[in-house]
């Protein structure tokens, strides 16, 4: 009975081992993934929204301190040279101006007595019964009588000046593109109280980003499309590129002037500038194409011959919102993956398909 239980265990044993022994086959499946070919960097441009800005924005302030008794004009209102805007209370300014012209009266009279003693002590120096060193000491008097005069006049004229201070006047004509300050306001001195948008030459303001700012330059030639005129481009330049990053958006500000002066671009519209890609990058490629592994990047390319992936090294340049400039690495007839790139291995077999998921037929294929 023993035997025949240690046969039959035995047996068992046997089975199973077999059993585990026997492996399924890995089935390799066929992967669909979107491709697409690189595009050539002369088709490459990128975007930027902008707002159509005048050329000289110039912000008005006061030249001294006060309480703003009258805004005389609103937001958008035309303006012309040397029209008032606003005014400030003028009280503290006139009594002021009343205790400048108290010191001249003072500094004056003061002369008088110092001039009259010096004609008496030099009358008395002549006749001999008078020292030197007297009428030395009335001349000395004399001298700094005209000097407390002459600095009385000179504060009683600032003071004078510091009345006219207290009307803001337009230096242009323009328009009031800012309005910073209401009636009852007390500003400091140079406070921004309007910005101006003056007459004249209008650009556009944009914002570049920061990864990308190596490319843009002063001078570079763009072209604008505005709102107005979506199908007229109209070329232009980069004037200014602002020297340092906002703190929180992360762009820099920019100034696109327009080649032609006599474009009739309405101040706040809506404009789109265009920047060709540098001639030094000889293809784009979607940014979901781009994978990395540490600071090599890479993208996965699809053999025509045997319809399988491969990384293939890359070397980028400076991203745009959407694509990524390729300066070697790639060229310009070959199938890039656009899609789940996260999701393949290497040598994986695929089945090309387009961005209207219809099946790429590659022409070794045909």
């Amino acid at each position: 009975m023993l035997h025949r239980l240690a046969y039959a265990f035995i047996a068992l044993s046997l089975t199973l081992l077999s059993a585990c022994g026997h492996e399924e086959p890995v089935v390799n499946t066929v992967r669909p993934v979107m491709v697409v070919q690189p595009e050539a960097a002369s088709q490459t441009q990128m975007a930027f929204p902008g707002e159509v800005r005048a050329r000289l924005e110039p912000e008005l302030a006061f030249r001294l301190g006060g309480k703003v008794t009258q805004r005389l004009v609103d937001v958008g209102a035309k303006v012309t040279t040397d029209q008032v805007l606003a005014k400030l209370d003028p009280e503290d300014v006139r009594l002021h101006l009343e205790a400048m012209q108290a010191q001249v009266s003072a500094a004056q009279a003061n002369l008088d007595l110092v001039r009259a003693e010096r004609d008496r002590y030099k009358t008395l120096l002549d006749r001999q019964m008078l020292s030197r060193s007297h009428y030395d000491n009335a001349q000395s008097q004399f001298k700094s009588g005209q000097a407390r005069l002459r600095q009385a006049q000179a504060e009683l004229a600032a003071a004078k000046n510091q009345a006219e201070y207290t009307q803001l006047r337009a230096p242009y004509y323009g328009v009031i593109a800012q309005a910073q300050v209401e009636a009852g306001q007390v500003v400091a001195a140079g406070q921004t109280v309007f910005v101006l948008a003056v007459d004249g030459e209008r650009e556009v303001a944009i914002n570049l980003p920061e990864q990308a700012i190596e490319r843009f330059k002063v001078g570079q030639p763009v072209t604008v499309s505005l709102w107005s005129q979506p199908d007229q481009r109209i070329a232009g330049e980069i004037r200014e590129i602002a020297p340092a990053a906002d703190s929180r958006s992360r762009t820099y500000a920019a100034r696109v002037a327009f080649r032609t002066a006599t474009i009739a671009a309405e101040l706040g519209q809506s404009a789109r500038v265009y920047i060709q890609a540098d001639a030094q990058e000889q293809y784009s490629v979607p940014l979901s194409a781009v994978n990395a592994e540490g600071q090599q990047a890479y993208v996965w390319v699809v053999d025509p011959e045997t319809s399988t992936v491969a990384q293939r090294p890359v070397k980028l340049g400076a991203f745009t919102q959407t694509h990524a400039p390729v300066l070697s690495g790639l060229q310009g007839d070959e199938w890039v993956v656009v899609a789940g790139v996260h999701l393949l291995l290497a040598d994986q077999a695929v089945r090309a398909v387009d961005r209207n998921n219809q099946p790429i037929v590659f022409s070794s294929q045909e």
